[in-house]
């Protein structure tokens, strides 16, 4: 395949994964809350499942650049998200064992996404390198948001003519279709091979650790749409089945924020991330204010800021390290954001039973800590 028609059918798996993934996402925080989850636990259950989709990779980075099975990780990692998903609508049928089935189902989905990201990744990194990876990984994600995008919409549609589990159910079927996609595009798409194995046991750059230290600061100030949701339903009075729809929006602004950034990104270089920490600051203000304009905007933002967060970042770890360490440098990098992730859930989730303000102002400063580190980076 020729780069952009790889990198296109990448975007397509992508897509139809974001639905299954995303669509549970968007309704994670009342699902968990109608099954009696409080605002700690939504936050401890969304922060672990996001600690393992980060943590574990720190394992599965290695073994792939060690194995080169690109594909084997990629192809088991999806299947694991389209199985546990629509097993989540069985959970209100538990009774009282169904907040513990969904809160395993949702962090085995996660760990599905460790297993599937650095393998996927370094396998896409290839293909951008040709053609620009600001633009090939922002091309990616931009097609990923769709999914991200539509997958609320579809939750958000099946919830208000049927039932929760009903809609959590029927993503089992862009999962099928996922999983079909993948088994076209591997044999078109071979993994690389031949690796140097003294620069694939080699250590990573120290400015590839220090770029990772600065995401980490980003990502325990990000506060997971699980807590987000959970106060736009709770606080701002936002009916169960209108919640998807902020998602997607959130979504559709993470899509526009990619390429934006990824364009500028080939043009800027490393200086165009520093909107990543000004999107997150200034973001809880709005997403935990009260009036519901106020959680729009603030929903936005956080979109904004995952949206880079998820393609242009990836651009820069595949610029500091070489190709043969991509997929170990991808699982380092995410195990750091996971362990930023899991202490960032638990406290965001503490501290807005605590106040709200309070939890504005240390997420602030938190984005500080990362913009400032940035700037070390690039000195």
């Amino acid at each position: 395949m020729s780069p952009w028609r790889a990198i296109t059918a990448f975007g397509l798996v992508s897509l139809a994964a974001d639905m299954v993934y995303e669509g549970a996402r968007s309704i994670t925080g009342p699902l968990l809350g109608t099954l009696g989850a409080s605002a700690l636990v939504v936050g401890l259950i969304t922060g672990a499942g996001e600690a393992a989709a980060l943590l574990l990779r720190l394992v599965s980075g290695p073994l792939a650049d060690r194995t080169a099975r690109y594909w084997t990780l990629t192809i088991a990692g999806y299947g694991l998200t389209a199985l546990c998903v629509p097993l989540l609508a069985v959970a209100p049928a538990l009774g009282g064992a169904g907040l513990a089935v969904a809160g395993l189902l949702i962090v085995a989905e996660r760990v599905g996404k460790a297993i599937r990201s650095p393998a996927k990744s370094a396998l896409l990194a290839e293909a951008a390198g040709q053609v620009g990876r600001g633009r090939g990984f922002a091309v990616h994600k931009a097609l990923d948001q769709i999914g991200a995008f539509a997958g609320p919409l579809l939750v958000a549609a099946l919830v208000a003519a049927f039932t929760l589990p009903a809609a959590l159910a029927a993503l089992a079927i862009p999962g099928a279709l996922a999983m079909a996609l993948l088994f076209w595009l591997r044999p078109r798409f071979p993994a690389p091979d031949g690796r140097d194995t003294a620069i694939v046991s080699g250590r990573l750059p120290r400015r590839f650790y220090l770029f990772a230290l600065a995401m980490a600061a980003s990502t325990a100030g990000l506060v997971t749409f699980g807590l987000i949701s959970y106060h736009a339903s709770e606080s701002g009075g936002l009916p169960l089945a209108t919640v998807p729809l902020l998602y997607a929006a959130a979504m559709a602004a993470g899509a526009v924020a990619a390429l934006l950034s990824g364009h500028l990104y080939d043009r800027w270089g490393p200086r165009v991330l520093y909107a990543l920490p000004a999107l997150a600051a200034a973001m809880p203000a709005l997403a935990f204010a009260g009036s519901m304009p106020a959680i729009v905007a603030g929903t936005l933002l956080w979109g904004a800021a995952v949206g880079v967060q998820d393609s242009t970042v990836k651009a820069l770890v595949a610029d500091l390290v070489a190709a043969p360490r991509r997929a170990t440098a991808y699982g380092v990098f995410a195990a750091i954001q996971g362990a930023a992730a899991l202490g960032g859930g638990v406290l965001a989730g503490a501290l807005y039973g605590y106040s709200i303000t309070l939890l504005a102002v240390v997420l602030a400063v938190l984005q500080g800590v990362a913009a400032v580190l940035l700037a070390v980076t690039r000195a």
